[in-house]
């Protein structure tokens, strides 16, 4: 990739100064919050996270193996008092749990968004700048679903283009707008198929949802898998979360919301994404719930 072709790359660092830990986040107002309440007419609503069931904490010759385990391990206590309580063990950034990742998730060349040497920002007791302190308010905005997977799904290994975007645009009749998040559909498991190249968001789309002032992505697939070429940086983590700051929730779970929308014949909707208030992580699991 020439030295070109990074300088036209969307890039936010120092768009909302140097002590920004939102990013794209920031896009999305009180005009836009109010818009997005809006939408909510008729009650019904669909989960977007992927269900996940725990795995014990067990060792020794009868543990799954690594490609089984589960995102979240367990070991269940017993009170004495009739009450039975959790330990949980959870991979934030696990390919089967639905998670938004932290600004501070992503570095280049050594730095963390907007501008912070990434060894003082990830540190052993924790991420010091950019982590998920930045949403602990939680997230409400306005969700536009642009589903590619209508016929079916996406063919592997294809690269999806800002014309996809501006054909699912028309043909469901919505426009993305500064501050939506831009919901997904390629109609693929977010767990890669050994031996099956994954269709993924490409650079040229990347690009629009810059120019469209999108504010957080959620996809059933984000970067292809293996990466598509191996000339550039991976476009949703590398430009999108690294360069523009724009918060991922990835290997989100779309079915029941495309159905849901088909049947209501709407495409926008509130997203309300409430994670935990655990500071100080890359990424935390989070389920979005889309209301209409």
């Amino acid at each position: 990739m020439t030295d070109a072709t990074v300088a036209d790359l969307p890039d936010n660092w120092g768009r909302w100064g140097a002590d920004d830990e939102l990013g794209t986040l920031n896009l999305i107002t009180d005009e836009v919050r109010v818009k997005a309440a809006a939408e909510v007419r008729v009650g019904r609503w669909a989960s977007l996270a992927r269900p996940i069931t725990p795995n014990p904490m067990i060792s020794g010759p009868f543990a799954p193996t690594t490609v089984d385990v589960s995102a979240v391990q367990h070991m269940m206590s017993y009170t004495g008092v009739g009450v039975a309580a959790d330990l949980m063990l959870v991979t934030n950034h696990h390919v089967s749990s639905t998670h938004i990742d932290a600004l501070a998730h992503w570095s280049h060349d050594g730095e963390v968004y907007p501008g912070r040497p990434r060894a003082e920002v990830v540190t052993a007791e924790g991420v010091t700048h950019a982590s998920t302190a930045a949403f602990a308010a939680g997230i409400v905005t306005r969700g536009v679903l642009l589903d590619l997977a209508v016929e079916g799904p996406v063919p592997p290994a294809y690269a999806v283009s800002s014309h996809d975007f501006d054909q699912a645009e028309k043909r469901q009749g919505v426009e993305v707008g500064p501050g939506d998040a831009l919901v997904v559909r390629l109609g693929w498991s977010a767990t890669p198929v050994p031996g099956t190249p994954t269709p993924g968001i490409s650079v040229d789309a990347v690009r629009w949802m810059h120019r469209r002032g999108v504010a957080v992505f959620a996809g059933d697939r984000g970067d292809a898998f293996p990466p598509l070429g191996s000339d550039g940086p991976s476009p949703l983590h590398a430009v999108g979360l690294g360069r523009m700051a724009m918060p991922l929730i990835d290997a989100v779970h779309l079915d029941d919301l495309a159905a849901l929308c088909a049947e209501l014949e709407r495409y926008t909707f509130l997203l309300t994404i409430a994670p935990p208030r655990i500071h100080g992580l890359t990424g935390v699991p989070v389920n979005p719930i889309a209301v209409f």
